[in-house]
């Protein structure tokens, strides 16, 4: 909904501004500061564009303990955000290289080194994650990649692997099936997700 409202102010302010930037503009000097403007029935009016606004409410809490929890909501999201970005990177250029590729030996074989450099890079971060972190990193990589984890390692690495992880990851009660929901159970963490690209958090 906030994404739908900026696009509209942006259409909106593009739509009004575009015109008046019209051969009937001119350059007024503003003690040594060059602006545009307008002469509409003998006022000049000065045009400037301006910077998009972010309008954000304030999370309001019932209770000490649900801002707590907020606030522990917060720092899980900061610590996964970072790694499904990169996720999402990866797997667009992962299939942009795959598509160039003829040979199902070829597609195996950059898989399996793909996999071992982010072993080598990541594997020591990754582990480092709390469960709850890990659960949330699932669905931000659905997030990012319009695909859960379940189906990027049935697609990257077979039905087996995907079975096995999924396995795993359900006795540490996490779901590599899950799915990420912006407007309903995961609709706080795109708020704060809103927060963190914007550098309000």
């Amino acid at each position: 909904m906030q994404a739908l409202l900026r696009s509209l102010i942006i259409l909106l302010l593009a739509g009004y501004f575009f015109p008046v930037f019209s051969q009937d503009t001119i350059k007024i000097d503003m003690g040594g500061v060059p602006v545009f403007g307008r002469i509409i029935d003998g006022d000049t009016i000065i045009i400037s564009n301006i910077q998009e606004a972010t309008i954000q409410p304030r999370e309001k809490f019932d209770s000490k303990r649900d801002q707590r929890q907020y606030r522990q909501l917060v720092y899980n999201v900061k610590k996964a955000y970072p790694y499904a970005l990169l996720a999402g990177e990866m797997f667009r250029e992962m299939e942009y290289n795959m598509s160039g590729m003829e040979t199902e030996k070829e597609r195996k074989e950059y898989i399996k080194q793909v996999e071992k450099d982010i072993k080598e890079k990541f594997e020591g971060e990754l582990t480092k994650l709390t469960i709850t972190q890990g659960r949330i990193l699932i669905k931000l990589i659905d997030r990012e990649t319009m695909h859960t984890s379940y189906d990027l390692v049935k697609e990257l690495r077979g039905s087996f692997q995907a079975v096995f992880w999924q396995t795993l990851a359900r006795l540490f009660g996490s779901n590599l099936k899950s799915t990420y929901d912006p407007y309903g159970e995961d609709k706080m963490i795109e708020e704060i997700i809103f927060l963190i690209d914007y550098g309000l958090i």
